[in-house]
């Protein structure tokens, strides 16, 4: 008889299979719901070919939103098809290479520019807005329009006054200033083309600030970011955007001392419908 085959193994019970648990990869879900670079994987000690063409895609779509021509006359027309008054201008930058070497020339008017604003200065208004390249064009060529459709609406609702929107080249968002104090603007909104991330090429930048004037601070301004498809959405940014501007020219400033508390409105994470009459 063989050894273990004794009649004392009878009826003995098979050992239990075990089998391997399953570790979910919360890296791999986490991958799913962010443009983030992380869980990349590797390949020895260096990155899967997939993830190095896909860094290689993002940095060059990034490199083209900084460099592909702003269509300001493409802009101008689709701008003024929305219904309102236009007016081009353009940076003390006389070219792209300058304006990204010397930020400062693109944070103030060219003589022409500045001379056409005060021809074109009205009476005061409540908003002047600012529809500027800065360092993405895609972003404005992609975003501005849908945005402003938004936005139009917003101000239709609140009565505002606005100045002829001028459609700026080669700015940075200091030019809003000496675009809305020379269009006698209570307060200025720059729409401008953000530095691309490598994930976001096409995303707009909102910038208010309550009496624009050449030398104002980045404190003295608000700054709504990321928005396009992918980030905030058009709808939720001019809600937010009209909330700061009410509430700016209500309490007289912008900047670290108006905090936007817009989203305490919110109804089921969406704004409140718009109150036309």
């Amino acid at each position: 008889m063989s050894a273990g085959a004794g009649d004392g193994d009878k009826g003995m019970p098979a050992d239990p299979v075990v089998e391997d648990a399953v570790i979910e990869d919360s890296w791999r879900r986490l991958a799913g719901i962010t443009p983030a670079r992380i869980a990349l994987g590797r390949v020895g000690a260096g990155l899967p070919t997939r993830e190095v063409l896909r860094f290689a895609l993002a940095h060059a779509q990034a490199r083209d939103a900084v460099q592909t021509p702003f269509e300001a006359a493409r802009m101008a027309g689709e701008i003024a098809a929305l219904g309102f008054e236009i007016i081009e201008v353009a940076s003390a930058a006389p070219a792209r290479d300058a304006y990204l070497r010397r930020p400062d020339l693109g944070r103030r008017l060219s003589e022409e520019s500045r001379t056409l604003l005060r021809e074109t200065a009205g009476e005061p208004v409540d908003l002047a807005i600012v529809v500027a390249d800065g360092l993405s064009s895609t972003a404005i060529h992609t975003q501005a329009i849908p945005f402003l459709i938004e936005l139009r609406a917003r101000i239709r609702e609140a009565g505002w006054s606005v100045a002829p929107v001028a459609v700026a080249s080669q700015a940075r968002v200091a030019l809003g200033d000496e675009v809305g104090e020379l269009l006698k603007a209570r307060a200025v909104v720059v729409l401008i083309g953000e530095r691309p991330g490598l994930s976001s090429p096409d995303s707009l930048g909102l910038y208010l600030t309550f009496a624009p004037k050449r030398g104002r601070l980045d404190a003295e301004r608000n700054c709504i970011s990321n928005v396009r498809g992918e980030g905030l959405s058009h709808g939720h940014a001019a809600f937010k955007l009209a909330w700061l501007i009410r509430q700016a020219l209500a309490r007289q400033l912008t900047g670290v001392s108006l905090k936007d508390e817009s989203d305490l409105l919110l109804v089921n994470g969406r704004p409140p419908a718009l109150q036309l009459g």
